[in-house]
């Protein structure tokens, strides 16, 4: 592997971290929103599809055709699903480790 490769890999790694956190953030904020809404049905359905949509937009461009690229742009993304689950877990207002977890 060429050192290009490695840092075209490592680029896509680096987009698939934000495009994470747009998707998985924007589940939270749905749900927040859609939850006390007259017509959660739309607001589900409506950021289903445009957080889908971009997502998937995004993985195109930044794969360019490689499988690789594409594996190392969603290894991203699932390392921003796992840091928004954490932080949506934590009680607000507190920094430290959630109560009866280790700290590590």
């Amino acid at each position: 592997m060429t050192p290009r490769e490695i840092e075209m890999m490592a680029a896509a790694l680096m987009y698939g971290l934000p495009l994470g956190v747009f998707y998985f953030g924007g589940l939270w904020w749905t749900i927040c929103r859609g939850i006390a809404s007259n017509s959660p049905g739309a607001w589900f359905l409506g950021s289903l599809l445009l957080r889908t949509i971009v997502v998937m937009a995004a993985f195109y461009w930044a794969s360019q055709g490689d499988g690789r690229r594409l594996l190392c742009c969603l290894l991203g993304f699932l390392m921003a699903r796992t840091a928004v689950q954490r932080l949506r877990s934590r009680p607000k207002g507190t920094m430290g480790p959630l109560p009866g977890k280790a700290a590590s």
